[in-house]
């Protein structure tokens, strides 16, 4: 089995979420700020490995206020937990370039297991000589099992904020011989 490291290119790449909000609408945000490597066996991705590490303070709503209150003590604390993680701990084959990706996610401090539904894009050179890989996942948390209860009951009934956080994931990653060269 030979592992080839690849790094992640933020700049191709991003992690987004949507919550329901007051039960009827959904508010979607993003991570601006995040790094992470792929160890890839190309002869079998399911040997493969993924670690990634997510600035919380970086979260985008697109709403200052929100994206404050986000950042407190109700829900990601960034002052006492400044990083989200992810690392793989199984991939299993679910078809024809997709996968089942399990692993464990470190959200405010609580570890969950958690699994992703992944699509293999493909893989190419890029104009500049470089070799990319594309993947897509998505998947679903809940976030009260990481410790983000906070919540407003509504006056109709509902509450503000959902419990289920769908994530999607779009990544390029560059194969890291090329990439420290470029550096």
């Amino acid at each position: 089995m030979t592992l080839n490291t690849w790094n992640i290119d933020p700049s191709h790449s991003s992690i987004a979420f949507s919550v329901r909000h007051m039960v009827f609408a959904k508010v979607r945000g993003r991570f601006g700020s995040w790094q992470g490597t792929l160890r890839l066996d190309a002869a079998d991705l399911t040997r493969s490995e993924v670690a990634v590490t997510i600035d919380a303070g970086s979260i985008d709503t697109g709403v200052a206020d929100r994206d404050n209150h986000l950042r407190s003590a109700d829900f990601f604390d960034v002052e006492q937990f400044p990083e989200l993680a992810f690392k793989s701990t199984q991939i299993e084959s679910a078809g024809k370039d997709k996968y089942r990706l399990h692993g464990e996610l470190t959200i405010h401090g609580v570890t969950k297991s958690v699994a992703l539904d992944v699509e293999y894009g493909g893989q190419a050179k890029d104009p500049w000589g470089n070799q990319r890989v594309a993947f897509a996942a998505s998947g679903s948390v809940d976030r009260r099992d990481f410790g983000l209860a906070w919540n407003q009951v509504l006056e109709a009934g509902g509450v503000l904020v959902g419990e289920t956080i769908e994530i999607e994931l779009e990544v390029q990653a560059v194969a890291a011989a090329a990439s420290e060269a470029a550096q």
